[in-house]
């Protein structure tokens, strides 16, 4: 963070601040790049790696894509490896998933995000979260909403970055108004549930994500997990019927509900350590220590952000999937006919005779 001021141009796509239909094309300069112009350099002679590359890492880090990488790929340097497997790359996400978002925002959809848990600190949000979720996460530095439970976390990483180690953490996703009927039962690759999963395990060192109960509600009865549901005229998003609580998360049978989509992403503590843990050197097979690239101490906040991007890139795909149209004058035409309909369906007034 102190090295990357993300700035990103657009190359194609947009004018005038609006969309053409074509490819939207965006570029994210990485400002580090110098310093690796001349490892990374794709003219170098094929005899360099014999004579020994520049900054060349055979001592495989324990929790990265080293050793699979280069074992996969029939690499002697795991430099090969390690970049095209950098987080670095979520940058492009954020980017996409802001154009997602734009797309979200004209259907009055909304996501936000908060840290619930940093390096072993559990956070105590309100029980009611505030309307603008992101600003009131962007005043802590770690992106939480409890302020006595931000000043253990911000002790703890000290702590852990004296030490030479790393913290991980989880973070919560709230996506607010939703319509009802986003996704699908009927096959497996459509239910939004498993799109979700699949987007946000996808982001580096998240190991785990879960949606509104989620590990919780398994050790627990039925009567203790599903949401019941009551009458709620006036909100034909949801078919003018509500869920009396939302251990759900928003999700039924792989079919949004209309109630706040909640996912919670867990991430490992960030696999690079400044005091090393033991490995391999590939290259003698004799024991070292496993090398130390430059690493923060945690991640947490930062990934809050790009699984509220990937959120949005799922749920955009679901938007476009459900209404269509080659313009958004007529997916807002779509949309507005679908939430007509289905706030017709339940009346709660009893049937004519």
């Amino acid at each position: 963070m102190q090295i990357e001021q993300d700035e990103v141009e657009l190359l194609s796509g947009v004018r005038a601040g609006e969309t053409l239909g074509s490819p939207i094309a965006m570029l994210i300069r990485n400002r580090d790049w110098k310093t690796w112009s001349e490892i990374m350099d794709p003219a170098s002679r094929p005899e360099d790696a014999a004579e020994g590359r520049k900054r060349r890492l055979t001592r495989v880090r324990p929790g990265h894509a080293d050793l699979g990488g280069i074992l996969k790929y029939e690499r002697a340097d795991a430099r090969d490896i390690l970049e095209r497997a950098s987080a670095r790359e979520t940058a492009a996400r954020v980017a996409a998933g802001a154009v997602a978002r734009q797309l979200l925002t004209q259907f009055g959809v909304s996501i936000g995000s908060h840290v619930v848990h940093l390096g072993g600190v559990d956070a105590r949000p309100p029980e009611t979260l505030p309307d603008d979720l992101n600003a009131a996460a962007d005043v802590s530095p770690l992106r939480t909403l409890d302020r006595d439970a931000e000043a253990r976390m911000i002790t703890r990483i000290d702590e852990l970055k004296r030490a030479g180690n790393t913290a991980g953490g989880i973070a919560e996703v709230v996506v607010r108004n939703l319509p009802v009927g986003l996704g699908s039962h009927v096959s497996w690759d459509r239910k939004l549930d498993g799109r979700l999963a699949r987007a946000i395990v996808s982001i580096h060192a998240v190991k785990a994500m879960e949606i509104g109960n989620g590990w919780e509600a398994a050790r627990k009865s039925g009567a203790e997990v599903h949401d019941e549901i009551e009458m709620a005229p006036g909100t034909p998003r949801t078919g003018n019927v509500r869920r009396r609580s939302n251990r759900a998360g928003g999700l039924e049978g792989g079919i949004t509900t209309g109630e706040p989509l909640v996912i919670r992403a867990a991430m490992k503590p960030i696999s690079t350590l400044m005091t090393p843990l033991r490995t391999v050197d590939v290259a003698t097979g004799e024991a070292a220590e496993a090398a130390a690239e430059r690493s923060d101490v945690t991640a947490v906040p930062a990934m809050a952000v790009i699984a509220e991007a990937m959120t949005a890139i799922v749920l955009a795909d679901a938007f476009l999937e459900k209404f269509g149209g080659d313009s958004l004058t007529e997916m807002r035409h779509n949309f507005d006919g679908y939430v007509g309909r289905v706030g017709s369906r339940i009346s709660g007034r009893p049937p004519a005779p």
